[in-house]
């Protein structure tokens, strides 16, 4: 007579149980969107009396939405001048790489600093990821072929983390680049996520690797296909990776992983630059832009001018 009752007690509790499991991770899910939104900063570049003027420029980018940049024309040359796009990482905004863009500037290219979707003065969007990154500098490339002055055969990007990453990314997309420049980069999305999982005290198995699976699904791409570590094989370009031999955010190794990823696919078109310094600032940032700057005159000019 008590089977019954008993039975549907404990069909009770395995919902309420269930549904108790249900509401913990909507609420996970939830903190992690949060955790994983950038802190959107749009401060102005400090100045100093000899920066050049920038002008203010909005950029069409995907969806329609649209990108606040910085850009700084060159003076007229024959033929044209180089053109570089910079592109901040995550939670940066067009401030970050005023001092490299004005040595660029110096130096005789023409420059636009780009801040993605989410970040700066930029239009919001339902989330930030590695490829909206390079979605944004397709755009703002595109944008800075069509500007007169500019030399179509010498177009580039630097990108900084995971705007390092997206210029990886954009080299396996498009082949009008001279070259490209990525700065304090990780070599895979799936490394980078288990350590934040790790800083955050969540085990790996299984929730962490079923909130990478979250991820993944949020925006649209499996890992493996968006890692830097895969994609510098296939750049259509030559590459200069540049990385802070005290990085405490992203490891030096992830550097050697991928230059060692590059030299295998193209032995004499991917150069590694470990110079002082940390993830976000260099000990002596004017001369690696220098160098920077000199690498890229070094390379031949882009045989295609269009995507």
């Amino acid at each position: 007579m008590m089977v019954g009752p008993v039975a549907i007690g404990a069909v009770g509790w395995t919902a309420l149980s269930l549904l108790g499991i249900a509401l913990a991770l909507v609420a996970l899910l939830a903190w992690l969107r949060r955790k994983l939104t950038p802190q959107r900063e749009a401060p102005l570049p400090t100045t100093r009396p000899d920066d050049p003027v920038p002008q203010s420029v909005r950029v069409p980018t995907a969806g329609g939405k649209t990108l606040h940049a910085l850009w700084l024309p060159a003076p007229p040359f024959a033929g044209g001048a180089p053109a570089t796009v910079l592109l901040h990482g995550w939670g940066g905004n067009a401030s970050h790489l005023w001092r490299a863009a004005c040595t660029l500037h110096a130096l005789g290219h023409a420059v636009l600093v780009p801040e993605a979707r989410n970040h700066g003065q930029s239009d919001a969007d339902s989330h930030s990821s590695l490829p909206r990154f390079a979605q944004d500098l397709h755009s703002a490339l595109d944008w800075v072929r069509l500007q007169p002055g500019t030399d179509t055969h010498r177009l580039s990007a630097v990108g900084h983390s995971v705007g390092g990453a997206a210029v990886l990314l954009c080299a396996t997309q498009r082949n009008d680049l001279q070259g490209v420049v990525s700065v304090s980069a990780f070599d895979h999305p799936e490394d980078v996520m288990r350590r934040w999982l790790r800083a955050h005290h969540i085990p790996y198995m299984p929730l962490g690797w079923l909130v990478n699976r979250w991820v993944e699904w949020v925006i649209g791409h499996r890992f493996n296909r968006i890692a830097p570590l895969n994609n510098i094989a296939r750049a259509n370009c030559p590459v200069l990776l540049v990385h802070g031999e005290q990085d405490d955010v992203v490891p030096v190794s992830c550097a050697h992983r991928l230059w060692q990823a590059g030299q295998t696919a193209h032995t004499d078109r991917t150069t590694l630059l470990l110079v002082p310094g940390r993830h976000d600032s260099f000990y002596d940032e004017d001369d690696l832009m220098r160098r920077v700057a000199l690498w890229l005159s070094s390379q031949p000019p882009c045989s295609v001018s269009r995507v």
